[in-house]
């Protein structure tokens, strides 16, 4: 009897185990392209720290896309359970950010030369040499930007998740959106850390003796700023993207959009889908910045200083 009950509970956990395997399997499937946007992103936010500092930072970001998700998790549970209907309004708040941080990096580009973007790194620059107060203050900003972004893109990945196994027990939700969180983190920090060293490490290689480990490590020094630059607008695109999408699915009036413009494209109506996500992202983020800036006006105008 003891020995039929004990190979009835190995027998249940390894069918859980597969089942939650599977789950696990598709919402990782799901959230791909979720996790080359928060790649990309992270990537972004963490650089213009100093050499030295680069491994420090992204693990000050790890831990707090951590604590993210350890919110993130039990609150994406606790809606499931209790409001359900709250989803998709606080995923299109997220996506209104993002789309705002997205256009505030490009109103930033077009309403500052080259020349004042320059002088602005030159002044962070000479800060932080001059000062280490000044540099942990410029690392705190950068740390909570990416922390602050890294918590809209986890709630887009366990929302995501989420709906992979909303008709699963609780047992098999938990684990998975924990596994998933646990994955992700470590997925997305261990590759920012490998992309912002890989100048370094170029530079290790490019001083062997060995002409071909030379050649590579001296092709890895000259990548590697080429590569973070992708990043930064690669980075910015998925702003766009992520937060386009989230309000494109949010919004039952603009479902029409991409079938519309699909029938336009013709060959590459594949592509409808993004083009809708990226306009509308686009466009959200524009009015998001132009109300956030007459806010800012009318409140000083309101404390007189203006």
């Amino acid at each position: 009897m003891a020995a039929s009950s004990l190979f009835a509970l190995i027998d249940d956990i390894a069918t859980l185990l597969d089942d939650v395997a599977l789950l696990s399997k598709a919402a990782a499937k799901q959230t791909t392209g979720v996790l080359g946007d928060d790649l990309a992103l992270n990537a972004q936010q963490v650089s213009g720290v100093a050499a030295e500092r680069e491994l420090p930072v992204v693990w000050a970001v790890a831990k707090g896309s951590a604590r993210n998700k350890a919110i993130l998790v039990p609150g994406a549970l606790a809606i499931s359970a209790w409001a359900p209907w709250a989803v998709t309004p606080l995923l299109m708040v997220g996506g209104t950010y993002l789309c705002f941080e997205g256009f505030e990096k490009i109103a930033h580009k077009l309403l500052h030369s080259a020349a004042e973007d320059a002088d602005e790194q030159q002044a962070l620059r000479s800060a932080a040499m001059a000062s280490e107060q000044d540099l942990l203050a410029f690392e705190r900003d950068k740390i909570k930007g990416a922390i602050r972004t890294d918590f809209v893109l986890s709630a887009e990945i366990i929302a995501i998740t989420l709906g992979t196994v909303a008709a699963a027990t609780f047992a098999k939700q938990l684990m998975v959106l924990s596994g998933i969180a646990v994955l992700m983190t470590i997925g997305v920090y261990g590759l920012v850390a490998a992309i912002v060293k890989l100048d370094d490490v170029g530079l290790f290689l490019s001083r062997s003796k060995k002409a071909m480990v030379r050649a590579l490590g001296l092709g890895m020094v000259s990548m590697a700023p080429g590569l973070m630059r992708t990043l930064t607008v690669v980075g910015t695109i998925a702003m766009f993207l992520v937060g386009g999408g989230i309000l494109n699915h949010g919004l039952p009036q603009l479902h029409g959009l991409a079938p519309a413009l699909a029938a336009q494209m013709g060959p590459a109506s594949a592509l409808a889908g993004l083009a809708v996500d990226g306009l509308v992202g686009l466009a959200a983020g524009a009015i998001a910045v132009a109300v956030f800036t007459l806010g800012q006006r009318l409140w000083r105008l309101a404390k007189g200083q203006v």
